[in-house]
């Protein structure tokens, strides 16, 4: 664990990346090279959504993500009990087709 040929690496967090952004919608698509992650904030009623923030990972990354996505959500339903999947929630046709402002 102490290999002292490992790096430390010095992370910072700027106040405005600190306060985060909202979204209840994530576009994931990829090609051979990449994972591209479109994260949303999408209101009921409104039928026009932007972008909010953009995470382009290589497939490594991706699946290094979804195991700590996973690791994560069991150690919270573990204290927290279990999270509630709504998948009959209907999800809004997205278009990010020429003139949408994705």
């Amino acid at each position: 664990m102490n290999d002292p040929k490992q790096q430390q690496i010095n992370i910072e967090l700027t106040d405005e990346v600190a306060d985060g952004i909202y979204a209840n919608l994530a576009v994931i698509n990829h090609s051979a090279s990449e994972f591209i992650v479109d994260f949303i904030n999408i209101m009921p009623g409104v039928p026009k959504a932007k972008v909010k923030s953009r995470i382009i990972l290589t497939p490594q990354h991706a699946k290094r993500l979804v195991r700590a996505l996973n690791d994560n959500v069991q150690r919270f339903e573990k204290v927290h009990g279990v999270i509630k999947d709504y998948e009959k929630a209907v999800t809004p046709p997205i278009n990010f087709g020429p003139g949408s402002e994705a």
